[in-house]
Order: structure tokens, then C-alpha cells, then sequence
């Protein structure tokens, strides 16, 4: 398409440099995810977790719960994927989680969201480009019962150090 002297172009830039994020900042990621039996099945068997609560009706059908659970890996991937845009896009790592609790169960058909807050940026003592951005994100279903939650550290970049930048 030709360029006019009215046309703009604007680039897509998901993602936050470290300058962006502030102490206090809640994000509510979206959009949600409802969470198939397929979805657990496949996520199941493929990472080797064979546990029948996860892929046999019948056995979990005897169990407390009456009925298939989500593997717990598999909210979690989902949760963290969830906040990805937010949070992480430029990051250069993930400096690992902590705190990850389990609060409530998630089931074929449920509908996931997340949120995540702000507690701590600072700039690297080592890496003078970079910095580091900690969270606590939350799981919650539709019905907003929390499920799950966890704390997070990522090295993010300062603007005009990230890739590509």
C-alpha cells in the first residue's frame, strides 16, 4: 500500500520494559481460557503424568471430587502463559517462581483468568541494562474462586535494551 503523507504506520509492541512497570499495578490478563478434556489429556500424557484423576472418567468418577481434575501443571502453563503479554514479553529470563499454592480445584470446563500485581522493580547490580520485576499473579475461575497463585521474578530490559530495540 502506498505511503501518504497522512498514512501512519503503527508496530505492534507487546510487553513492558522495565520503566513501565510500576510498584502497585494490577493487571488483569485476558483473555480467559476454559480448559477442555482434551486440553488435560493431551497435556497429561504428553509430559508422562499418567495419573488417572487426569484421563480415566471412571476412576475419577470414585474419587472425592466426583470427576476429572486438571492437572495442576497444566493450570499452571496456562496461568503463566496468561500473563506473558503483561509481564514478560521482553524479558530476557525468567528468574524462576515461588510461593506456588493450590488453593482450589480446576475441572474440564471451567473457565480461567489471571491477575497480577507489581511488588517489587529494580534495577540490576549486575546487569546495568537491565532490571528486575517481581509479581504474584492469581488463578481465578469464572465464578472468582482463586485456584492458584505464585510469586514471579523476570529480568526485563530498560527501553532501548531489549532485542530488537
Amino acid at each position: 500500500m502506498p505511503a501518504s503523507s497522512a498514512t501512519r504506520t503503527i508496530v505492534s509492541s507487546p510487553g513492558r520494559y522495565l520503566e513501565d512497570f510500576e510498584v502497585g499495578d494490577v493487571y488483569e490478563h485476558r483473555p480467559g481460557r476454559t480448559i477442555t478434556d482434551a486440553d488435560n489429556i493431551n497435556f497429561s500424557l504428553m509430559t508422562m503424568n499418567r495419573h488417572p484423576l487426569h484421563c480415566d472418567q471412571a476412576y475419577a468418577a470414585k474419587s472425592e471430587f466426583g470427576r476429572p481434575l486438571v492437572n495442576s501443571a497444566l493450570s499452571l502453563s496456562i496461568v503463566v502463559g496468561m500473563t506473558v503479554d503483561d509481564v514478560s514479553y521482553k524479558a530476557i529470563a525468567n528468574l524462576g517462581w515461588e510461593e506456588i499454592r493450590l488453593m482450589a480445584p480446576v475441572f474440564p470446563g471451567d473457565t480461567v483468568y489471571a491477575r497480577s500485581e507489581v511488588l517489587e522493580k529494580r534495577a540490576s547490580k549486575s546487569r546495568p541494562t537491565q532490571g528486575i520485576v517481581t509479581t504474584r499473579t492469581e488463578g481465578y475461575k469464572s465464578d472468582g474462586t482463586v485456584f492458584m497463585s505464585f510469586v514471579r521474578k523476570a529480568l526485563v530490559p530498560k527501553r532501548g535494551h531489549g532485542v530488537g530495540d
